[in-house]
Parts: structure tokens; sequence; C-alpha cells
């Protein structure tokens, strides 16, 4: 039911439109630093706009078939040669060329708006810079239990599962799926295990009884808004953080510092604060001419940093469509310099004075059912 591991130190290091003057205000800008296939629609609304969907269906059907069939990982004949093979870390030497930070790590898939899987693909430098950021934020260390709580096919699985084993602490294993599916077994699989450590959406959350996570010593919700009277009922004597962040910035872009029961569990507290940018991420409200809006107005936050995936597997269409040029890159800085680019997230945030993000709706008109 559990599984723990310690990891030595690896090679793998850390690795988003129109002009806009920068001399314009800086308000609404905060910067963290620190050490498939698709089918072409019936009708068009221009030449234009057909083009781009027949190219998105190309790009789409051509990465699908340059996809490796499928490996049966406990079937006889291949368990049999893989027991040939050595079980040496593989060299350079080996690999068609050398791997590098920037390589891709892995390929998720999510919906969007859109309803079309779209397979975002992810680099090693990305899961690492959100592996160091939320082992330092939410206090893990080698003490650490951390519930592996996400499906697989969700990308906050590589959260749980990577800061867990790179900081030498402990992920508990789930005995069934059932377990994620009831909250009954959830607490019991808490506290037989003593987690410290568990990422729940606040959806959850609300039906969840507080004196069943009382060995609990940091509690993180994300994946949707929180509502302050979760802060007012689970904020007590543990760390209750709030994180925010979309598959296409690597999980998470930004977390809050511990909320007050208090403070940020009134009711007359406003949106419970999503945070700052982690480590090496850049996050901006813009208007619709991607100028800054002042601290306290309305406006879609952009990710630019460390963290942004490559783009969308085979779509380079749709990739260029949400991953734009970064007006405000820096030349000579080590993420966002000169060239970069932001992703846009369609969500709707402000800046508070106090320098936190608040998340408060869609550009759109998507919606979440249980979770999805």
């Amino acid at each position: 039911a559990q599984a723990t591991s310690s990891l030595g130190d690896g090679d793998v290091t850390l690795s988003v439109s129109s002009p806009l003057s920068l001399g314009s205000t800086r308000a609404g800008t905060r910067t963290h630093r620190s050490s498939h296939g698709g089918t072409l629609a019936s009708s068009v609304s221009s030449p234009a706009s057909g083009w781009k969907e027949l190219s998105d269906s190309l790009n789409a059907a051509s990465a699908m078939q340059s996809l490796p069939a499928a490996l049966l990982l406990d079937d006889d004949v291949l368990q049999a040669e893989l027991a040939t093979s050595s079980s040496a870390p593989i060299s350079d030497n080996e690999r068609i060329q050398p791997l590098t930070p920037n390589n891709l790590a892995y390929v998720i898939y999510t919906s969007g708006t859109t309803g079309k899987p779209k397979g975002v693909t992810n680099t090693h430098a990305a899961a690492v810079n959100l592996v160091g950021a939320q082992i330092e934020g939410f206090c893990i260390d080698p003490h650490s239990r951390l519930l592996q709580f996400a499906s697989f096919s969700f990308d906050a699985c590589v959260s749980e599962i990577m800061t867990a084993l790179l900081s030498s602490g402990v992920l508990v294993l789930p005995d069934s799926v059932e377990v994620r599916l009831n909250l009954v077994q959830i607490s019991d699989c808490c506290l037989k295990y003593q987690v410290t450590h568990v990422t729940l959406p606040p959806v959850l959350l609300r039906s969840v009884d507080v004196n069943c996570l009382s060995n609990l010593e940091t509690l993180i919700v994300a994946g949707e808004a929180c509502p302050s009277s979760l802060v007012a009922r689970f904020a007590n004597n543990r760390r209750f953080l709030n994180a925010y962040g979309p598959t296409e910035a690597t999980v998470c872009a930004s977390m809050s510092a511990p909320l007050d029961p208090i403070i940020d569990g009134s009711e007359n507290s406003g949106n419970v604060p999503i945070g700052s940018p982690i480590s090496n991420t850049q996050i901006y409200i813009l208007d619709s001419t991607l100028g800054p809006v002042p601290i306290g107005s309305i406006g879609e936050l952009y990710i630019a940093g460390a963290g942004l995936a490559r783009g969308y597997l085979g779509r380079s269409g749709l990739t260029s469509e949400r991953f734009i040029a970064n007006p405000f890159s820096e030349r000579g800085a080590p993420f966002g310099g000169a060239g970069s680019r932001m992703y846009r997230t369609g969500d709707l945030a402000r800046w508070r004075a106090d320098g936190n993000l608040e998340y408060v709706g869609r550009a759109d008109h998507q919606v979440k059912i249980r979770g999805f």
C-alpha cells in the first residue's frame, strides 16, 4: 500500500500578441525567480480559417500515425526480452542524441474548452522546476508521507509522485481505485498510513469530516476555486494552501502562503487567493490588447517562464494560438528571455494590493462537472 524511494542527484535540471509599449504601466505584472486526430469542419468562416483547420487535422493525423504500437508490459515474451537487457542507466552513446533538460518528459491529454483531447507536451526542465518549488512551498522532507490521490491520467499525479520520491519521502498508494471515490476510505487511508500531505479538489473536501484528517500537516486544494468556508474549517492547526495552474504550465503556476482560518476564512474576505508565481515563473494580468491592467482590475491571466509546455502534440495551429510571443521578455533572463512565449489560460484574475492573485472565473463558457 505504500512505496518509498530515495533518489540521488540527477542530471536533469530545469528546463511562452502583439507589440506592446514597455513604457506603459506594469501594475498588472509580477515575477518570481529563484536558485490527435480531428475532422475538418463542414463549414468555415473564411479561407484562412479553413486552411488553419485543415493544417491542424493533418498535423494531428501525422502525429497519431507516428505513435509507436502499444507495449503490454506483462506479456511473457516481452518480460523474457527485458530480462536479458542490462539494468544499468542508458548512456548518451546509446541514444540517437544526448538527453537534455528541454527534452520531452511526458505527454498528458486535456480536453479544455473544445472537448477535443489535446496532448500537452511537458519537458524535464519544467517538471524539475515544479518539484523544486512544491517541495519548498509544501514543506516536504524525508519524514513526509504523501497520498497519491490523483489518477495517473491527471497531471496532478506528476506533482504527488515526484515531490515524494525526490525528497526521499514516502508515497502512499491507495489499496484500490475505489478509495478515491469513497470519502470514508480516503480518511481511513490517511489515518492508517499516517499521511502528512494531501492534495484534494475543493468539491471533494466539502464533504470530508475535518476530524478525519487530524494527522495532516499540510492540506493543498487545487483544480477549482476554493470557497472561504473550507479555509475556515480546515486551516486550523495545519498548513492550508491554495494552488493554481493549468496542464500547459506543468501542473502549478502559483500557490498561496499558508492561509489563515480567520482572515482568509471569513465570508467578508473576498475570493481565497491563489498566491503568487512559483519559482522561475511570471504571471501577467492583461487586457484585450495585452496591456497590463491596474491592481484590483480584472484581466486575463497569462503565464510565462520555466514551466511552460512545448505545446500540443501534432497541433501546431492550436499551439501558436495559445502559446504566444511574450511582449515582456527580458534579454538575458534565464526564463522569459528574448524570444520567449507566454500561455493564454482563458482564466480571469486580478492582483491584490498585497501581491497575491485572486481567481475570478473564465473568459469563455467553460464549466466543470464533478471536477472535470
